[in-house]
């Protein structure tokens, strides 16, 4: 397998992350790569840069103007989590349950440029929504500043602890896959993870006025126990895909969005995958490990096979699994939504004995837990 248009894309500089995270975290980033930027990724690393050094006086003024009450900020409504591996259908899952107006979530403007979203919108989303596609180019999802995003991009412009870094930084990749799980990492390094979640899930709230937020993260699968630590009363939604076409869905995905985001003239493929692989073994046994933490009446497990069949039906039993309030009032918009995703087709895949051994050999365990057949 090869990345797709990896030589075609390397002058592209702006669909790359890092343009909206804060200089400190760039340079803290550097460091911790040794400062190995491939000669072809100059372009991009030093765009970021420029972008960034440019937010750095509102990123000051925002954080002189918001620190204090962000830090003394009591979240009232613990948030409601999506988890779930990459391509698994947390982003329509995301979509769909944002339609409801009690709910608060990072748009793609929060996430991409966390520094400065409480007082910088009016004018700065307009050069977001600039450099954004229309549509996601791996699956035709429409993309828009306004629309829900993962907090984990907002995550990665605050701080070092993301996994999009491995995206940017791929010949570090397995450093990044362990701010995921946090099993090998010291106590010091988790409180700070922990530190700057809290910090810009306040921050988030804020901005939302206090709804309870709706946080889309897989890297968050692995995570339930800081979660809760965070946030005891949390309620969790996880959706599961047949790992098959998780795994061909997420290598596509992967040759794809590597060339856009790296710094680094990325690995063979084979160690992405290989990689890719693993992290998907170790996030499912901390889960599995994990999910007997959340409170009885605040998880619900559903299938994305089921979800795109009769996404209408399963909302409606998330909200009576959950506990939910509010269903009746946003039906209307849900259905609208619904019926407006309807020509988004799920890709095909053709699953040769060779994927079908593969896969089967290194997951065994994710079939037996959710029940998919081999």
């Amino acid at each position: 397998m090869q990345y797709h248009k990896r030589k075609e894309n390397i002058l592209l500089v702006t669909k790359e992350p890092l343009a909206g995270a804060n200089l400190s975290t760039i340079f803290r980033l550097l460091i911790q790569n040794k400062f190995h930027i491939s000669f072809s990724y100059l372009p991009r690393i030093l765009y970021s840069i420029f972008l960034s050094s440019m937010l750095l006086p509102f990123r000051r003024k925002e954080h002189k103007t918001y620190n204090k009450t962000i830090k003394e900020y009591e979240v009232k409504h613990h948030p409601l989590f999506l988890l779930g591996h990459w391509r698994s259908g947390t982003t329509f899952l995301h979509n769909v349950l944002s339609k409801d107006n009690q709910f608060g979530f990072l748009s793609t403007f929060d996430a991409y440029l966390p520094g400065v979203f409480l007082s910088c919108e009016s004018f700065l989303k307009p050069l977001v929504a600039m450099s954004i596609p229309s549509k996601r180019p791996m699956d035709n999802v429409a993309m828009n500043a306004d629309f829900p995003q993962e907090d984990e991009y907002a995550l990665g412009g605050s701080c070092v602890y993301s996994y999009y870094h491995g995206w940017c930084f791929p010949r570090n990749m397995g450093l990044y896959n362990q701010y995921v799980l946090f099993d090998r990492l010291s106590a010091k390094t988790k409180n700070d993870f922990k530190n700057h979640y809290s910090y810009l899930i306040k921050k988030a709230s804020i901005k939302t006025g206090g709804k309870r937020l709706l946080l889309k993260n897989p890297s968050n699968t692995a995570r339930i126990k800081i979660l809760l630590d965070l946030f005891p009363d949390a309620k969790f939604i996880h959706i599961q895909r047949n790992p098959y076409h998780q795994y061909l869905s997420m290598m596509r995905f992967m040759k794809m969005v590597i060339p856009l985001y790296c710094v680094q003239t990325p690995p063979a493929f084979k160690e992405v995958e290989d990689l890719m692989m693993e992290l998907y073994v170790q996030m499912y046994t901390k889960y599995f490990n994990e999910r007997k933490l959340i409170p009885k009446g605040n998880l619900i497990e559903i299938r994305y096979e089921d979800f795109i069949v009769d996404p209408f039906l399963e909302i409606n039993n998330i909200y009576v699994k959950l506990g939910l309030l509010g269903f009746e009032g946003a039906e209307r918009s849900f259905k609208a939504y619904i019926l407006s995703q309807s020509e988004i087709k799920t890709a095909d895949y053709e699953i040769s004995k060779e994927i079908r051994d593969k896969v089967y050999n290194k997951w065994k365990f994710i079939f037996e837990k959710f029940g998919y057949d081999y």
